[in-house]
């Protein structure tokens, strides 16, 4: 945890860290339902009071939550942007770890407790679809590079959206079947990736 140089105590940036960590173990553990404001504070080693000083509310960590996800997308997406060679090459380098991230049992139910809340939650629906609308908008970007002239906007928009059901997917699948033969899914998908680029 970074300090705060001259008082010694955690600065604002690693108290809310510890706290979004905290929220993280409890979701996964209980649900949102479950996880309550109190069993985040017991988690994170600080009172209720204290929470709230950095977020109003569960909507907020939340928001949190998905902004975090999204950060490291965008840097995912940075990355395979400044490879040479096709995307589908770079895809092919990241895929490994990205199934592994995908089957990864605490980030599956996250993801999955945050996809299950905006099913019942207004709030926390908007907060998931802009995150979804940036995500896509960063891969429609990214797969411009492979567009065919050939295809229609609609067709377009249809093949990123088929890759981005791929590693959506994969979470579900890493819950439901966590020993399947990864290596022998990473073929089949590096097939598939490819021919939604051609």
């Amino acid at each position: 945890m970074v300090d705060d140089a001259q008082s010694g105590r955690p600065s604002p940036e690693s108290r809310r860290q510890q706290i979004l960590d905290a929220a993280c173990e409890r979701v996964r553990h209980s649900g949102f339902h479950g996880a309550s404001m109190a069993d985040i504070a017991k988690a994170a080693g600080l009172s209720v009071g204290q929470i709230y000083r950095y977020f109003e509310n569960k909507e907020a960590i939340i928001a949190a939550i998905v902004e975090q996800d999204l950060a490291e997308m965008r840097d995912k997406f940075a990355e395979l942007e400044s490879q040479p060679g096709t995307l589908a090459d770079a895809i092919d380098e990241h895929l490994p770890e990205s199934i592994d991230k995908c089957f990864e049992p605490g980030r599956a139910a996250l993801a999955l407790e945050v996809i299950a809340e905006a099913a019942r939650n207004p709030k926390v629906a908007a907060i998931v679809r802009s995150a979804d609308d940036q995500e896509r908008q960063m891969a429609r970007s990214l797969m411009e590079r492979s567009r065919k002239p050939e295809w229609s906007d609609a067709e377009f928009q249809a093949r990123c959206e088929a890759i981005g059901l791929i590693f959506d997917g994969l979470l579900m699948r890493g819950v439901n079947h966590p020993d399947l033969d990864r290596e022998a899914l990473g073929q089949v998908l590096r097939s598939t990736v490819r021919h939604l680029l051609s």
